[in-house]
């Protein structure tokens, strides 16, 4: 396939990729992961590598610990292609994906990414404590554009679309009561599944507006650099034109949607020839084939995925 010569961009995803155990081959196999790890575990002030090979499942999904947990694989994937001499020619990421894409673009450093990325996931996690019984579900079998109409016009208390995935898949935050009224609703309207997300919280909504709160003042002290390539934005669905740009965007990432759909369609705009999912799992592999494009959309989330790629 010979990847180094190919206009390749990176998505990077979110919570909800983790898995017991991931990352560690990096750590295993690559010096520079092996410092990544390092570095990780010294600003988390934890053992990343215990961390990761001993925590279940039930534990990784806790807000504090999946958000810095998925960014450190993120990043020593990147790292691991970087060592193969390969490199992005753009990037995003998918909610908590954000981060990684922000620290490849050369935003922020990658000591920043690791330390916003523990206080954001500590701050996010207080909150939800916080916040009356609440959490997200996913909205499938109806268009995105057609919930949020439906969503403005029940006018349900404290229900808002979260996550703008694909044009098939919607997921919506909310307290619990708020989603229990919504779920009855959107099977009145034909709606083929609505399905309760593992979740702490209703993230992507005006209900963690506390969280943005304290967010700001931890984000006031970090330098956002202007991008080197190019970067796409959650909340606006496109480019990131400078650091200013990406530091406000980043306070608002967590009161507002994330329009997946809309940054697919501008990273097509941009004729890249592949792009890598680089970190766990494969969700945004999947939410890309739904757009219908004839542009792969790799795995690179192990050290099997990247050099079974290099084979080719």
């Amino acid at each position: 396939m010979a990847l180094t010569n190919k206009k390749l961009a990176y998505i990077f995803p979110g919570q909800g990729s983790q898995y017991q155990g991931m990352g560690l081959d990096f750590e295993e196999k690559s010096k520079k992961g092996k410092e990544l790890f390092e570095q990780a575990s010294n600003i988390m002030g934890q053992d990343m590598k215990s961390l990761l090979r001993d925590s279940t499942n039930d534990e990784l999904k806790k807000t504090n610990i999946s958000q810095p947990a998925i960014t450190l694989v993120n990043l020593v994937s990147a790292s691991y292609l970087e060592e193969k001499g390969i490199k992005p020619s753009g990037c995003a990421g998918f909610s908590l994906g954000e981060y990684s894409a922000l620290a490849i673009a050369g935003v922020i450093s990658i000591e920043d990414c690791f330390k916003l990325v523990k206080i954001r996931g500590e701050i996010m996690q207080e909150e939800t404590n916080n916040i009356t019984p609440s959490g997200m579900a996913a909205v499938l079998g109806l268009d995105p554009s057609k919930v949020e109409t439906l969503i403005s016009e029940w006018q349900i208390p404290d229900l808002y679309p979260a996550n703008i995935n694909s044009q098939k898949q919607i997921v919506i935050s909310g307290t619990d009561s708020a989603l229990s009224t919504a779920e009855n609703n959107f099977k009145i309207a034909g709606v083929k599944r609505f399905i309760r997300l593992a979740v702490a919280g209703p993230f992507h909504s005006p209900l963690m507006h506390k969280a943005s709160e304290k967010f700001a003042p931890v984000l006031e002290n970090i330098v956002f650099h202007n991008p080197i390539i190019p970067l796409y934005s959650n909340v606006t669905g496109s480019i990131i034109k400078s650091g200013d740009e990406a530091k406000k965007l980043a306070l608002l990432h967590i009161v507002k949607a994330v329009r997946w759909v809309e940054e697919e369609k501008a990273i097509l705009e941009n004729n890249f020839e592949t792009l890598l999912e680089v970190g766990p799992g494969k969700v945004l592999q999947g939410l890309w084939k739904e757009t219908g494009s004839n542009i792969p959309c790799l795995s690179a989330g192990t050290v099997s995925d990247i050099d079974m790629l290099l084979a080719i």
